[in-house]
């Protein structure tokens, strides 16, 4: 074998090998991105850290996880609002969002039993006199 003919054979090969691993690229289905509306979240973004600076001066801590009992109690005023939202990182299929009202003092807990075993990350957003609010809890089910 002389040299052209080495040189081709290596690149028949590199071709070959490229064409396959695209292949398998594509055809992989669990790809899940972490939002669907990226950029719309990031125009949003700075919202999102007066919230999160409104927690912080505010001293309260708003999400506690009992690990036994695997039960998230929302520390939140009677007439606080907003949305919990149960994110896994992991697989985007298994995220929730639940609607929070608090009108009651003692009905402010949310049993965790049904949900995956593994890592979460619990995301609280609510309002409370007008003035928004955001905590972030990681939690491992």
């Amino acid at each position: 074998m002389n040299w052209g003919n080495g040189i081709v054979v290596v690149f028949v090969v590199f071709v070959a090998l490229m064409a396959t691993m695209v292949t398998i690229c594509m055809k992989q289905d669990d790809l899940h991105l972490v939002t669907d509306n990226y950029y719309e979240e990031e125009i949003r973004y700075q919202e999102h850290i007066d919230k999160v600076s409104n927690s912080f001066e505010s001293e309260r801590k708003a999400l506690r996880f009992d690990v036994g009992k695997k039960v998230l109690t929302l520390n939140l005023p009677i007439g606080a609002k907003g949305e919990l939202h149960l994110f896994r990182p992991s697989d985007a299929r298994m995220d929730r969002k639940i609607d929070v009202d608090i009108t009651e003092k003692d009905v402010n807990t949310v049993n965790l039993n049904d949900l995956e075993t593994g890592y979460w990350r619990v995301k609280l957003t609510w309002k409370e006199n007008g003035k928004g609010f955001f905590e972030e809890k990681k939690i491992d089910l």
